[in-house]
């Protein structure tokens, strides 16, 4: 019910919609990214699969649906050869592993990976910071955002109370 479900948030006045790149094929897909489209709202599709090979599909199934953000992933090289223009590409910083994903990785790396994706081009970053373990979730925003002087930070990944969402704000994230 997943276009139903685009026609309610719509109704709402939702105006960024996505969907993960499990669970439907492209065809489903691409109706959602038309049903999106459709509505006036930015369509999104996050790669959250857990082999390179997958997550290469995934960002072409993305270059081929012309959503108008990727988030996650980690290679940018790959990213880049495949989608071309990075503005509307949002990685993962850290070491994301398995599935549900959990972010591995120091304030540094996740710095450092950052910092990189601007210089790449990319839009900005899709920080998992609430799946860290082995840092606090808000020392790795504040490193990203201090990272990301250009760049839009988002924060994905179990964030379900409204009390993370307002110190999410505080601390300078974007969506």
């Amino acid at each position: 019910d997943a276009g139903d479900l685009i026609e309610l948030a719509c109704d709402l006045g939702v105006t960024h919609i996505g969907f993960k790149d499990v669970g439907v094929p492209p065809e489903t897909m691409r109706d959602l990214v038309e049903k999106i489209r459709r509505r006036g709202a930015a369509s999104y599709l996050e790669v959250v699969s857990t082999t390179p090979e997958a997550v290469l599909r995934s960002l072409q199934v993305a270059r081929d649906l012309g959503v108008d953000r990727v988030l996650g992933g980690t290679e940018l090289d790959a990213a880049k050869r495949i989608l071309g223009e990075l503005a509307g590409y949002f990685p993962f910083p850290g070491r994301p592993i398995g599935h549900p994903t959990r972010l591995e990785g120091s304030v540094a790396l996740v710095a450092e990976h950052s910092r990189m994706a601007q210089t790449m081009g990319c839009g900005g970053v899709d920080l998992l910071a609430y799946r860290a373990t082995e840092t606090d979730p808000l020392d790795l925003v504040r490193a990203a955002r201090a990272a990301l002087p250009r760049g839009k930070l988002i924060v994905a990944g179990s964030v379900s109370t409204k009390r993370q969402i307002d110190v999410l704000a505080e601390a300078g994230v974007d969506a």
